[in-house]
């Protein structure tokens, strides 16, 4: 039998994709940089705000008081643990593959602007009158997305085993 491979399986899709996810979290982060007011809130509706800040942590500002040189090292470590988990994971396993591309893209997203400006551009915070998330990017979306993924992955992987 002749199985299909799905798409995130194959290679040159994979880095198609993360090569586009790159393009449009830092045209975003552009558009931010650019019209975006410093840590001033832009209410867009309730609960949701764009404020742009910069976080020189990792995602979701975890990490922040760590030495630059350890969090892209510590970044360039989890891109190499995330390619070797994609290559060692069987093709049939598309949605794991989809995340760990979506892992790839969101961890190279924020490793660029580490690179470029020592800090990672920040702009979306979700807050209520007594509380707020940590203010953070699309880059960290693909990052969780990804993440989300993987976890999904895993669970059908168990359920279709236990039948």
């Amino acid at each position: 039998m002749n199985e299909r491979i799905p798409l995130f399986s194959r290679p040159l899709p994979v880095v198609v994709f993360i090569l586009l996810a790159l393009l449009l979290d830092q045209a975003v982060k552009f558009a931010v940089e650019t019209w975006l007011p410093f840590q001033e809130a832009v209410h867009v509706v309730p609960m949701l705000a764009l404020y742009r800040t910069y976080n020189y942590g990792v995602a979701f500002s975890m990490l922040s008081g760590m030495e630059g040189w350890f969090i892209v090292t510590l970044r360039l470590f989890v891109v190499a643990f995330v390619v070797w988990l994609w290559r060692q994971t069987p093709k049939a396993r598309g949605l794991a593959h989809a995340g760990y591309a979506f892992i790839i893209a969101g961890a190279f997203g924020n490793l660029i602007d580490r690179a470029l400006f020592g800090y990672v551009i920040d702009y979306v915070l979700f807050y209520t009158e007594t509380w707020s998330f940590a203010v953070f990017n699309l880059a960290d979306s693909f990052i969780t997305i990804g993440a989300g993924l993987v976890i999904l992955d895993e669970l059908l992987s168990m359920r279709r085993a236990k039948r």
